[in-house]
């Protein structure tokens, strides 16, 4: 009886849908294991996502419906059918096409869903994907993944102002590629403005409660 290996395959030509579909089935596998994998309803929320998504989109399940046939016919997703449930399930199948190891899916995941990220993103956004020990563990994963006769993941030049240079995975097709290549770092970018514009909004709050009590003891200081 003979054994099968996995042997390197060259890279699948995706486009941003399949991206995306992909993506949220990899996490959710992670993240939500109790949950996958995934009915038609379920990964089409995944996709749609308003958090840890760049950028946001808004598929309706026929759409999520045709991007994973074409994942099928592409061998990076499976219908999964049988059990006591009768709803038709999906999960990814990159791990039986690819040999990465965890924290080398984790990367790809995060890069799959939230686009171009610095070591740093990567470190403190993998957590519920991949526990990594430190930053320099990060960096040696991206090596590893950027190296080889397939790299599938790329360095990007360094943005004015940016401390740490920012990668890409190399899964997408020409436009997508072009995307992130040419976009500032709007997705590395966008949760420290949230979390600023959040810090914003309490203090303005704060300070319009303590102005309406002080408003307040006047009145009746005066009255």
């Amino acid at each position: 009886m003979s054994i099968e290996t996995t042997e390197p395959r060259s890279l699948p030509v995706l486009d941003s849908e399949e991206i995306r579909v992909l993506g949220a089935l990899m996490e959710k596998s992670k993240t939500t294991p109790e949950y996958y994998p995934m009915t038609l309803n379920a990964l089409t929320a995944a996709c749609n996502q308003k958090t840890a998504r760049h950028p946001v989109v808004n598929y309706n399940e026929q759409t999520v419906a045709l991007v994973l046939d074409r994942l099928k016919r592409k061998g990076l997703a499976a219908t999964v059918t049988g059990g006591s449930s009768r709803v038709v399930k999906y999960r990814h199948t990159i791990a039986l096409n690819y040999q990465f190891t965890p924290d080398e899916l984790a990367v790809l995941c995060l890069l799959f869903l939230r686009g171009p990220l610095t070591p740093g993103e990567i470190n403190s956004n993998a957590g519920r994907l991949y526990e990594f020990d430190d930053l320099s563990e990060v960096q040696t994963v991206l090596e590893k993944l950027s190296a080889g006769a397939i790299p599938y993941i790329r360095q990007l030049p360094r943005q004015p102002g940016q401390k740490e240079a920012r990668y890409m995975h190399l899964f997408a097709n020409a436009a997508t590629l072009e995307t992130y290549t040419s976009e500032p770092a709007a997705a590395a970018s966008a949760p420290a403005n949230n979390a600023i514009e959040e810090r914003l909004g309490v203090v303005e709050r704060e300070l319009a409660a303590l102005k309406a009590a002080f408003e307040q003891l006047m009145k009746e200081l005066n009255g």
